[in-house]
């Protein structure tokens, strides 16, 4: 191989586009003798190794984030997760998330699997990005818990909330537009990062999970003692009690305990209410 002089200003060119460390730049630089895409390359193809030799790792740290378009009538709302809570809070990581979040929000694919083909730049796509920032950080990278919400114009708006520190994060939908119920669909948004709910109501409680509760509800009744011509009636009752504690709506709101979730909302206009919720969290 023939000495080739690499600058600093070349080095911090190739940091700029890719993220790598000084030291990684310069290797790459000199191995391709001094051509740019090369040296891309092979930091592309140092990343391919890392990824592989870090495919059975688990991804338990991370960053959650939700986006929401300019009109307010889309969102997203996904985990970049990562190995180490280190990495998570690195400036470069949360800086990559949120590049990954606009693509999200501007492309709104189905899936995380459809994110991974989108276009990150010129050059690469999102999974290519991914395996390039494995062979910089040296820990696994994914796009986790990915889902979105779209209303119609007119039919309504989504709202963000993103829990301090990036360890949660939640897009909700209400049912009317315009900037006075803002403030009351991030307080939706709020309740459920806080409360974790399973659905927006009783009607969407999943009916697996509905057969679950009443089988608990039957064998805590048994436990206790109770008579077994009793113990529908029982686990309905418990059930309804479920309903309460685990359904939006008609949870108790956290920031004023004389209210449910519905009744804050219809205070703020009787025919407010929440169509949809997306949460994801770390943990």
């Amino acid at each position: 191989m023939s000495e080739v002089k690499i600058s600093a200003a070349d080095v911090n060119k190739l940091r700029q586009t890719t993220g790598a460390g000084m030291m990684d730049c310069k290797k790459a630089l000199v191995e391709a003798e001094g051509d740019f895409d090369a040296a891309i390359d092979y930091l592309r193809k140092k990343g391919q190794k890392v990824a592989a030799n870090r495919a059975d790792r688990e991804t338990k740290e991370g960053v959650c984030l939700a986006f929401t378009s300019h009109n307010r009538n889309s969102g997203i709302v996904f985990k970049l997760t990562c190995e180490t809570d280190f990495v998570a809070k690195n400036d470069s990581f949360v800086a990559l998330a949120n590049e990954v979040g606009a693509i999200l929000l501007k492309n709104l694919p189905n899936s995380s699997e459809e994110a991974m083909v989108l276009p990150f730049n010129s050059s690469m796509t999102v999974a290519e990005k991914m395996i390039e920032q494995t062979g910089v950080i040296g820990e696994k990278i994914e796009i986790a818990n990915y889902a979105k919400i779209e209303t119609a114009a007119g039919a309504g708006q989504v709202l963000p909330y993103i829990h301090m520190g990036n360890r949660a994060a939640v897009i909700v939908a209400l049912n009317l537009e315009g900037p006075e119920y803002v403030e009351a669909g991030k307080n939706a948004a709020m309740q459920v990062a806080a409360m974790r709910p399973v659905a927006v109501d009783k009607d969407g409680v999943n009916s697996t999970m509905i057969e679950k509760e009443i089988e608990i509800g039957k064998e805590l009744a048994r436990q206790e003692g109770k008579p077994e011509a009793m113990l529908d009636r029982i686990a309905q009752g418990r059930l309804e009690k479920f309903y309460k504690e685990s359904t939006l709506l008609n949870q108790q709101f956290v920031k004023d305990g004389s209210l449910t979730v519905a009744a804050y909302l219809q205070s703020m206009d009787k025919n407010l209410t929440v169509t949809a919720f997306e949460h994801v969290a770390l943990g």
